[in-house]
């Protein structure tokens, strides 16, 4: 519970509808892979300079038994198809030590880079981290009698192996592949794998309004937004926690970091939800939440959206939308560090949290209300910036 709430359960039940953003509980990953649109799904993928993309908009391959028959090996299909797994110490990427990115080879979508791989010992090709999380899909898996975290490739949704926490650190995860589900691609022929997106259509801004839960869970509702992350911004590395940061002494604001489909969803359209949804007029506080790390405050990354910022703001001040002058501050951004996976998809996994009744639900279904004029079939309407 956030400091400085005291909850009637009466008055709660009486006044706040039940959540229903997503009733399931899942990974951070998973919810990623959620996020797709009209059979796409967001990942970055390889250039046409041979490089990773930024986070585009790629085409969900959905193939039936036959056709992925047809494309794979009988030993390819009964791992990728059937979630099987080849014997230890028998992958053909085992031993590789050549430069290069592993794809999946389902789809070939980037999923693991060679500077990421090393020595685990244990009869399968490892690795501490994927070319980003929107490439990995994670699932709970209870097969072979125990819990295991089964990894599949978010795009054709083939298996790939499970990932452990025994690896090294700092993040201390192994992903256990197996050969079978991957295609290598030495870094000298990586421009021949290129798939020509239009990265243009994909944007990202990180905007704090209060507690990061509340403005993760208002706005990754909004059609064409495609990922909200919670994080810290503002301090340096070393003081991004939450413990840290709560002490109000960092320098941090609780912000999220929101990746959209700008051809679904502006930016004008979505700091105006943004401040219809919290109270941009007070300093360093939103209700109870008190600190600089509950400010209003908007992180540009480039003189574009600061200036769009500033039309937003001096439009709501004219129009004298609030009865005091709007303090939101514009931040020029460095560095976003990612919170915690317990503060990530808070809202919609805590649907019973005192503060998120109380506090986070009224904002969710504020936006809802609003979105129901922006919403025509099922599309919201973007404003030009």
């Amino acid at each position: 519970m956030r400091k400085g709430y005291v909850i009637v359960p009466i008055v709660c039940l009486a006044l706040v509808a039940p959540i229903a953003i997503n009733s399931k509980t899942h990974s951070a990953n998973e919810k990623v892979a959620s996020k797709i649109q009209d059979g796409k799904v967001l990942a970055r993928v390889v250039n046409q300079d041979g490089e990773l993309s930024s986070l585009v908009l790629t085409d969900k391959v959905i193939l039936s038994d036959s056709e992925w028959k047809a494309k794979l090996t009988r030993k390819q299909f009964e791992i990728l198809r059937e979630s099987g797994t080849e014997r230890a110490f028998t992958g053909a990427h085992l031993k590789n030590k050549e430069m290069g990115l592993y794809l999946c080879q389902g789809c070939n979508l980037p999923l693991f880079s060679s500077d990421n791989k090393f020595k685990s010992g244990t009869g399968w090709p490892s690795f501490y981290e994927p070319v980003g999380p929107s490439n990995i899909l994670e699932r709970r898996n209870l097969s072979q009698g125990m819990v295991r975290t089964e990894i599949l490739c978010p795009r054709c949704e083939s298996h790939l192996g499970h990932v452990f926490p025994d690896g090294p650190k700092p993040a201390g995860l192994r992903y256990c592949l197996n050969s079978a589900s991957l295609n290598f691609v030495g870094k000298e022929d990586l421009s021949t794998m290129s798939e020509v997106k239009d990265e243009s259509e994909v944007s990202e801004i990180v905007i704090a309004g209060g507690c990061f839960w509340c403005v993760e869970g208002v706005l990754e509702q909004v059609d064409g937004v495609l990922k909200v992350e919670s994080g810290y911004t503002g301090g340096d590395a070393a003081t991004a926690n939450y413990k840290a940061v709560c002490s109000g002494r960092t320098g941090h604001a609780e912000a999220v970091r929101v990746t959209f489909d700008r051809k679904k969803v502006s930016l004008r359209r979505l700091l105006e939800i943004h401040f219809a949804t919290h109270d941009p007029t007070t300093l360093n506080r939103q209700g109870a939440d008190q600190g600089p790390q509950y400010r209003s405050a908007i992180f540009y990354a480039n003189e574009e959206q600061k200036t769009i910022a500033q039309n937003v703001i001096a439009k709501l001040d004219a129009e004298e939308k609030f009865s005091k002058p709007i303090v939101t501050t514009l931040e020029h951004l460095d560095e976003f560090y990612e919170a915690e996976p317990n503060h990530q998809d808070y809202v919609s996994r805590n649907p019973n949290d005192p503060y998120v009744r109380a506090v986070a639900q009224p904002k969710v279904n504020k936006v809802r209300a609003l979105l129901v004029d922006a919403i025509k079939d099922g599309t919201a309407s973007a404003s030009s910036e």
